[in-house]
């Protein structure tokens, strides 16, 4: 049983996040009352976040977050770096930095598959070696 939570832990933590950016686009950065409420001086408190988030995606910081993590779970063959690469990845991908994000998410996915299930031997569909063809056999 450990070994499964183990094992889902990660993609657990990577739809948890994949939500909250969801959340976050489509409930604080795309409504147009949000952002009439930031025009006029003296907003509200949450004026500033949004600001800053907005910030973020017009000069693509978490596309160039999300491929920085994705090089980092090139090199560095931990669960924590391809989790951490799908998950900034799905953030770019929901606040605009597609490119990025698509990358860091293919390389992250990939990254933790092959961490999660590397080490367990497969064995190919067709393991029985083909018999030589000879004399009499096609």
């Amino acid at each position: 049983m450990k070994s499964v939570v183990r094992t889902a832990l990660p993609w657990a933590v990577i739809v948890a996040v994949a939500a909250v950016a969801a959340l976050t686009r489509y409930a604080f950065i795309e409504p147009p009352p949000m952002a009439h409420a930031c025009e006029a001086q003296g907003g509200p408190w949450w004026c500033g976040v949004r600001e800053a988030v907005v910030q973020g995606f017009l000069h693509n910081a978490y596309g160039y977050a999300a491929v920085l993590a994705a090089l980092l779970a090139v090199f560095w063959r931990h669960t924590f770096a391809a989790a951490l690469a799908v998950c900034l990845g799905a953030i770019a991908l929901q606040l605009y930095c597609y490119e990025g994000g698509a990358l860091a998410v293919l390389i992250g996915t990939l990254r933790l598959v092959r961490v999660q299930y590397g080490g367990k031997a497969m064995s190919p569909p067709c393991a029985t070696p083909a018999a030589p063809a000879g004399p009499g056999r096609g």
